[in-house]
């Protein structure tokens, strides 16, 4: 269980692994996440290798990368994240829905077995690391504190015995990723 992780990460750029099972991607879906799992496959596989190559930019559309996400979200397997849909501003703002399915689990009071969240943050990248400040938190359209987030993060790490953290925390990008950058409905991956 990887939420904290993934969730950040994700709602940077939908370069990690995501868990789920949500609904079936089209063909035309399928597609587009290929072509941002191509791309990180390959600055991957050269920084592997440790071939030199020139510092560039790759950008993909707020449909792709949302494609992306929801690609990873069918392919694993892991039964915490059902979705997780993002809208791209302009100075790394982002907005975003992920559904979290803990039916089954013993849970706290304050938390329901299938929750909507809503967010909306800034992203900030340093030193190939990344971290989003949750501006507004909203579970099921009641603006909640931050720290719910991290009750459930918390939640989900015991059930897939994970190392807990926090929302604050930063996390490495992806191997050859060295920025992230978002414009209104861009992403833009620097390497």
């Amino acid at each position: 269980m990887r939420i904290k992780v993934l969730l950040l990460t994700a709602l940077m750029a939908g370069l990690l692994v995501l868990p789920g099972g949500g609904a079936e991607i089209t063909a035309a879906e399928r597609l587009d996440a290929l072509k941002v799992i191509r791309f990180l496959d390959g600055i991957a596989a050269d920084s592997l290798m440790k071939k030199a190559t020139k510092p560039g930019r790759m950008d993909f559309t707020e449909s792709e990368f949302n494609a992306y996400i929801a690609y990873r979200i069918e392919t694993e397997k892991e039964p915490i994240m059902k979705e997780l849909r993002l809208k791209l501003f302009d100075q790394n703002r982002i907005e975003g829905k992920i559904l979290i399915d803990l039916r089954g689990q013993k849970l706290p009071a304050v938390l329901k077995p299938q929750m909507n969240l809503y967010f909306e943050g800034v992203f900030t990248t340093k030193n190939e690391q990344v971290r989003l400040d949750f501006r507004k938190l909203f579970l099921d359209g009641q603006r909640v504190p931050n720290f719910l987030l991290d009750m459930i993060i918390y939640v989900a790490s015991k059930l897939g015995k994970t190392d807990a953290g926090g929302v604050n925390d930063w996390y490495g990008l992806p191997l050859g990723v060295k920025d992230l950058r978002t414009t209104a409905g861009r992403v833009s991956i620097y390497y």
